[in-house]
C-alpha cells in the first residue's frame, strides 16, 4: 500500500484490506453465533459505515435485515458536535434484536444522541458493531459489543471514512500523514 494524496492532504497506509476482511469475518461468526434464531436488525448508519455495513451483512449466515440511516457530526476533519439526521428509520423496532452498524466511534456524539431515540421504540436488546474505536477522542461513553480496531486519536481515511466526500471508495484504510 503505497501513500496516497487526497485533495490537499496526504495519507499513508494505516490498516490492510486482508486485515479488515478477516476481522469482519470473526465479527460475523460471533454475531452468527449470538443471535441464531433471533433475526436480529442491522441499522446502518450513512454515509461511512456503507463498506462495513455490506461486507458484514455479506458474511451474516442467520436469518437477517438491514435499514439504513443517515447521521453525521463531521465536516472536512473535525466533529460539527451536531449531528444531523437526514434519512429517519421506517422500521417498527418493538421486540426486535437491534445491532447498530458504525464505520467509526470516536466523540461518541452521534450515538450518544442517537440511541435514546432508539431506546424509546423498545427494542429486544440493543447492541452496538464498530469497526473502529477512538477511545482518546470519547466525549460520551458508548459500549461497543463488537469491535473491529482500537485506534488512537488520528484522522483516517479509506473503506467508507472520507475526507471532505472523497476516499471512501478505498479498499483499505490510510491515516492523515503529519508535516
Amino acid at each position: 500500500m503505497p501513500p496516497i494524496q487526497v485533495n490537499d492532504k496526504k495519507f499513508s497506509p494505516y490498516i490492510s484490506a486482508a486485515k479488515i476482511n478477516n476481522r469482519i469475518n470473526e465479527l460475523a461468526a460471533e454475531i452468527n453465533t449470538e443471535y441464531d434464531g433471533k433475526r436480529p436488525l442491522f441499522i446502518a448508519i450513512l454515509n461511512g459505515s456503507f463498506m462495513f455495513a455490506a461486507d458484514l451483512f455479506k458474511a451474516i449466515k442467520i436469518d437477517a435485515e438491514i435499514c439504513f440511516i443517515k447521521l453525521a457530526s463531521y465536516k472536512g476533519t473535525r466533529s460539527t458536535g451536531n449531528v444531523i439526521t437526514s434519512i429517519g428509520l421506517d422500521e417498527p423496532l418493538k421486540d426486535r434484536h437491534v445491532i447498530i452498524i458504525e464505520d467509526i466511534v470516536d466523540t461518541g456524539t452521534t450515538l450518544h444522541k442517537f440511541l435514546p431515540q432508539l431506546h424509546i421504540l423498545q427494542p429486544a436488546s440493543l447492541k452496538i458493531a464498530a469497526l473502529l474505536h477512538k477511545p482518546e477522542a470519547l466525549k460520551y461513553p458508548v459500549a461497543i459489543d463488537y469491535l473491529g480496531f482500537t485506534v488512537p486519536n488520528i484522522f483516517l481515511l479509506g473503506f467508507g471514512l472520507d475526507y471532505d466526500g472523497l476516499g471512501r471508495n478505498l479498499p483499505e484504510i490510510y491515516q492523515l500523514t503529519v508535516g
